[in-house]
């Protein structure tokens, strides 16, 4: 089975508040997935010491990948970047409505490549939503609507996954799920899975939607010791395979 994950690395500064890069790149390559949606990364930055944190974990994980920047500040970046070790395009990258009476939140965006798994063409969108109920709420109907879930060029097998902010009682979980269906309700094992916070998980916050050419298997995070500390978050792994 081809195996998926999205981990918000939290600029790859651990819990413990060491900034290392190898360190997530080590956490990755434990799972040994074939696909990586990653969140919270830094691009040339001072604060994490100009490092190319999306080139880095694909040079180290011998991935591409494709980097899409929900924030720019000069020429310092902060976004999100989809990885693969299969033949890969990037469809379209862009950014998620804010709140219309909190300008000053950070901005949001999503990142959808059409990745390649033999003979099928499989659509994945990687995102972060914010941390206001009513921003999750607009963003996620973004990204039900026409310029993502429901372009014309979204056809076939289809995974949305992510950082959402938001539990499986929030409404913006609610309207994806009327969109895709939650990964955790088909899994044949380990889908009742918290990711944050690390050291000990009890809110269900990273998700994964899926089409219904997806079957899902095992659906799951780690509970290593480097998982606990390398960043805020836990990666969640899922297993799956692509109908006829």
């Amino acid at each position: 089975m081809p195996r998926i994950l999205t981990y918000n690395v939290h600029r790859c500064v651990g819990v413990d508040r060491r900034l290392d890069v190898d360190r997530v790149a080590a956490v990755i390559a434990r799972l040994e997935p074939d696909i990586v949606a990653l969140q919270e990364l830094d691009v040339g930055r001072i604060r994490t010491q100009g490092v190319d944190q999306a080139h880095e974990i694909a040079r180290q994980l011998d991935m591409t990948f494709h980097f899409h920047p929900a924030l720019r500040v000069e020429e310092e970046l902060y976004g999100d970047a989809l990885l693969t070790r299969y033949p890969e395009r990037k469809v379209k990258a862009g950014a998620l409505p804010g709140h219309p009476r909190i300008p000053q939140l950070e901005p949001r965006g999503a990142l959808w490549s059409e990745v390649e798994i033999g003979d099928a063409r499989l659509q994945v969108v990687n995102t972060h939503l914010g941390l206001v109920p009513r921003e999750q709420h607009l963003q996620a109907a973004a990204l039900a609507g026409p310029e993502w879930l429901q372009h014309p060029a979204r056809r076939g097998p289809t995974i949305l996954l992510g950082d959402f902010n938001a539990t499986t009682s929030a409404i913006a979980y609610k309207l994806l799920s009327a969109r895709l269906r939650p990964a955790r309700g088909l899994a044949s094992s380990g889908g009742n899975v918290a990711t944050f916070p690390s050291t000990f998980p009890v809110l269900r916050i990273d998700h994964l939607f899926v089409s219904d050419e997806i079957r899902v298997g095992r659906l799951f995070t780690p509970d290593d010791a480097l998982a606990r500390v390398a960043s805020d978050h836990r990666p969640l792994v899922m297993d799956f395979e692509i109908s006829a």
